[in-house]
């Protein structure tokens, strides 16, 4: 008997699914993973020969199939609809066409195997809608809006104006404006665009990204660009009032490509109160380059101001040890206080075991004389070094932005890790006592007043990334000098400004041992009792598009060294969770000091990480390309391979939500609500359904007094604002590219503008642009 070719098609599409989960259900059996796979295969391969043989029990087979997998998916992830649709979507798909009469040799019939696949279609389907209707990873909830906060460091800061990257020293990121507010966000448009004509280009490093938030000082925007020009633009039309090139090039070694804000200082001793009439550079903004040089212009011309350092410029690489071209620069902008500039720099990862210093130096802000330099490789020196004297070569670096309270005589500084980032045998006590802390150093000296450490022997790149942000905290104790530290590892740590004691508690708990040969693990890690930490990965956390992948992620979780978070790197490979990329990064949070609250953006993405032995480092393959892939630590015993675990689709391993947005009240240290950020559209080559599925992110969010927050940073191209009390999402614009940078508020003419900078991030793969857009209500 001959049957329809369709029939045939069918069952070998089925025996073809079936011998892929065979195979590599019996592979992940081997490994210790669920027997689940093997079994389905196994009965889909029993299903292609009766369809093969066009048999009416076929249907029946697989009704029983589908059914077993129903309550298996069930079992593992209950009614959770992502991992609970890509359990299912293959088989029940397969399902609906073998109820078509050309699946199964042109039989027409109702027969009761037909009937019963069909139930059983239809209760798949049934459950698929129920988990739709909830979702058991948002927490819904009210932050009380209740003043009674004090006022914050540096709090002189002019209502409509931004002087620093966080508005002020406070770093806070909160707006007293409010004439926008929830009753109206919806309204507001675009006011202008500027393009300032700097895009990536092929020539550049992955990780060139555009991260800038603008500062906004009198009728003035000042701004940089990822190959560092500034720019001045006029604050209520965007007209650009003048340009500097700091022409520093593209180099290969650099590892970053970027510039995340210039600063801004004004000299207090000229009384002038009409910048215009005052002496060239009175006022001035300072421009960090990626060739390691600090240039001061005029704020009002954007002339170098002769007088500062040699001819406006100051050379970073002063008295720094194994200087090589691209590895080190500065991405992030100077703090200026107490005229004092005080500035760290970003060292390259894992490309070579001699770095340069990570020292963290302060200036004179009219002279560019060198005032103080600590390096946390010799902490108990601070004064200037001679001119044949270096710093401490790979001493744990900060490339973030750091805060300061002029009242305490304190700049909060949050510190990275050494090179290597995975293998710290060879790191000196002072490394060990300061690497992923943060310090708090005398503004006047540079003397270290306090540390408080978030990881001990750090082996998982896990630097301090964000700015630390400080408020005046209503305590049990009555108002306390706080300081709010967000971490890659998602603990949230409250701490006293003044002595580093933890507000909220944090307590020390038990960690996975067994580093390799030659290094050791910390028996203990700090845990803060406010913490966006995920739950450890689980194999049924495994996810897909399909069956298929969501397999092949189940088979290299099981490959890979997981033992929880801080895993010990391995030879083997490391699953690391949270990755690298971290649930909080240079973004930070942002605080209201009013109502006490905190606004933020929580991502979760596992990363892997495999330490290579450098004589089996192969010549053929590609290295030091970026933070991802091969890097090879010249001159030390490992290199190591990174990047993000991920399926062979390119799909997360793990399953969503990837990204959040999140209410806490900071007084108690509880979270209010937490819901999903953001949609799918922008996360292919292709542009896909806006499905609210929560992706990761990267970027700041901004509060105003109004309760309005506002937030780009996620992977598809939007600027939202928020409901702070609720987190309800109120608006949204699309973008022309990639929103990866933290929005700013200000004054003008009578008008709050938002600003948000759209250029794309490089690694994350969002799309490239040039763009400053203004945002204001209709007049």
């Amino acid at each position: 008997m001959r049957f329809p070719l369709s029939t045939l098609a069918t069952a070998i599409l089925i025996a073809l699914v079936a011998l892929f989960l065979a195979g590599g259900g019996l592979w992940l059996v081997s490994l210790g993973g669920s027997w689940f796979y093997a079994a389905l295969g196994l009965g889909l391969l029993v299903c292609a020969a009766l369809v093969g043989r066009a048999h009416p029990a076929a249907r029946l087979v697989f009704a029983a199939v589908l059914a077993a997998t129903l309550g298996w998916a069930l079992w593992e992830v209950g009614f959770d609809w992502w991992p609970l649709a890509t359990r299912g979507g293959l088989v029940v798909l397969l399902g609906l066409w073998l109820l078509t009469p050309w699946a199964l040799g042109g039989l027409r019939r109702w027969d009761g195997a037909r009937i019963a696949l069909a139930a059983t279609v239809l209760v798949c389907i049934g459950v698929a809608g129920a988990a739709m209707l909830r979702d058991p990873h948002v927490i819904e909830g009210r932050l009380q809006a209740q003043a009674g906060g004090a006022t914050a460091p540096d709090s002189n800061v002019p209502d409509g104006e931004w002087h620093h990257y966080g508005r002020t020293l406070a770093g806070q990121r909160y707006t007293p404006l409010a004439q926008v507010t929830p009753a109206n966000v919806s309204e507001m448009e675009v006011a202008w665009t500027y393009r300032t004509g700097d895009v990536r280009g092929p020539e550049d490093v992955a990780e060139t990204t555009y991260q800038v938030t603008p500062l906004k000082i009198g009728n003035l925007l000042y701004l940089c660009t990822p190959h560092h020009i500034a720019i001045a633009l006029d604050a209520e039309t965007g007209a650009e009032r003048w340009r500097f090139e700091a022409n520093d090039g593209l180099d290969p070694n650099r590892q970053h490509q970027t510039c995340r804000g210039l600063s801004y200082y004004r000299d207090a001793s000229v009384v002038e109160t009409d910048l215009a009439a005052a002496p060239t550079c009175t006022a001035r903004v300072y421009l960090p380059t990626s060739d390691a040089r600090l240039i001061a212009l005029d704020a009002l011309t954007g002339a170098k101001c002769a007088g500062f350092g040699d001819n406006g410029t100051v050379n970073l690489w002063a008295n720094m040890p194994h200087q090589q071209s691209g590895f080190y620069y500065s991405t992030s902008p100077p703090t200026i206080v107490n005229d004092r500039l005080i500035i760290g720099g970003s060292v390259n990862d894992n490309y070579d075991v001699e770095s340069p210093s990570g020292v963290i130096r302060a200036y004179d802000a009219m002279t560019g004389d060198l005032l103080w330099a600590w390096d946390s490789g010799n902490p108990d020196r601070t004064t200037p070094l001679g001119p044949d004297e270096t710093y401490t070569a790979n001493s744990p670096n900060s490339w973030s932005v750091f805060s300061a309270d002029p009242a305490l005589g304190l700049v909060y500084i949050p510190l990275g890790n050494a090179t290597p980032d995975q293998f710290g045998a060879d790191r000196s006590p002072a490394v060990e006592r300061y690497s992923s802390s943060v310090v708090a150093l005398d503004i006047a000296s540079g003397a270290v007043r306090w540390v408080f450490q978030t990881v001990h022997h750090d082996l998982w790149d896990m630097d301090v990334p964000a700015q630390p942000v400080l408020i005046d905290l209503a305590t049990a104790a009555g108002t306390t000098p706080a300081l709010v530290q967000a971490t890659k590892q998602g603990d949230i740590y409250v701490l006293d400004r003044r002595s580093g004691q933890p507000i909220l508690p944090v307590s020390e708990v038990p960690a996975p041992s067994g580093a390799v040969e030659g290094d050791w693990t910390a028996p203990t890690q700090p845990v803060s009792a406010l913490s966006f930490a995920p739950e450890p990965l689980r194999e049924k956390d495994m996810w897909g598009a399909s069956l298929l992948d969501q397999l092949a992620c189940r088979i290299k979780f099981r490959q890979l060294r997981y033992e929880g978070r801080y895993t010990p790197p391995s030879l083997q490979g490391t699953l690391v969770y949270p990755g690298n990329f971290g649930t909080f990064n240079w973004g930070s949070v942002a605080v209201d000091p009013v109502r006490q609250v905190m606004f933020a953006m929580p991502t979760y993405l596992a990363f892997t990480s495999q330490l290579v032995p450098s004589d089996e480092i192969s010549a053929d393959e590609q290295v030091n390309a970026g933070e991802a892939g091969l890097n090879v630590n010249a001159g030390g015993k490992y290199g190591v391979r990174m990047g993000p675990f991920v399926s062979p689709l390119g799909l997360p391993c793990q399953a969503p939500p990837w990204g959040y947005v999140a209410g806490v009240d900071l007084r108690t240290g509880t979270k209010a609500w937490m819901h999903k950020n953001g949609t799918i559209r922008d996360a292919g080559p292709l542009p896909l359904p806006p499905i609210p599925m929560g992706v990761p992110g990267i970027g700041g969010p901004l509060l105003t007094a109004s309760g309005v927050a506002f937030l780009a940073a996620s992977i598809d191209d939007y600027l939202r604002a928020y409901d702070v009390a609720t987190g309800a999402q109120l608006w949204q614009q699309r973008l022309p590219a990639g929103g990866q940078a933290t929005p700013m508020s200000y004054e003008a003419g009578g008008r709050q503008f938002i600003v948000q900078v759209a250029g794309g991030h490089g690694s994350i793969g969002t799309k490239a642009g040039d763009y400053v857009i203004a945002y204001t209500l209709p007049r």
